[in-house]
């Protein structure tokens, strides 16, 4: 029998605190954590900031991304990123349920994108709920915005700054406010 990888593991699910799959988190966490901070406190070139991500993430990544750092992940393993790339700094990637930038993405400075919550249950509020966020090609996340776990912002969608995220956001689409809506497309 095949063992199932740890990203198929956390795909659309709720792990409770007891779960031991929560020690194999918690030990990707702590190999990452170093990196990530000589990723945002030592002076690299871009080769060399692809190479790290390449690390943290576990997958290549293209030499076609491009990074203003400081960068932020959580967790690393969960985070998938396309070709041609633009990511500002001070993004925030809450990874452990999955996220992915397809081509041509830009995140905005300080942008935040989250995967993860956590149970309404008081008693189960330690554990986490998981669900990926998806930003399809060409979309543009604007500074400060937040993408809420289980979204997908579509094709040549934009977010405004400092918009939040709770639900799909069409192809062409502009979403702008608390929550997002709808205030024009793309022309």
């Amino acid at each position: 029998m095949k063992k199932m990888k740890l990203r198929d593991k956390l795909r659309n699910r709720t792990i409770l605190v007891d779960d031991p799959l929560f020690d194999e988190i918690h030990e990707i966490v702590a190999q990452n954590k170093p990196k990530i901070r000589h990723l945002n406190t030592a002076n690299l070139n871009k080769k060399e900031v692809q190479e790290l991500l390449s690390e943290i993430t576990g997958t290549k990544i293209d030499e076609s991304l491009d990074v203003n750092l400081p960068l932020y992940t959580d967790f690393g393993r969960n985070l998938t990123i396309g070709k041609h790339v633009f990511i500002n700094c001070n993004a925030m990637f809450t990874d452990l349920g999955g996220i992915t930038l397809e081509d041509h993405v830009l995140i905005g400075p300080g942008a935040q994108i989250l995967s993860v919550g956590h149970p309404l249950a008081p008693e189960n509020r330690r554990g986490v709920v998981l669900k990926p966020v998806v930003i399809k090609r060409n979309a543009w996340i604007g500074a400060g915005a937040t993408i809420l776990p289980g979204v997908t912002i579509f094709e040549n969608a934009v977010v405004a700054a400092n918009a939040t995220v709770t639900k799909d956001v069409p192809a062409g689409k502009v979403v702008v406010g608390t929550p997002a809506k709808i205030v024009k497309s793309v022309e």
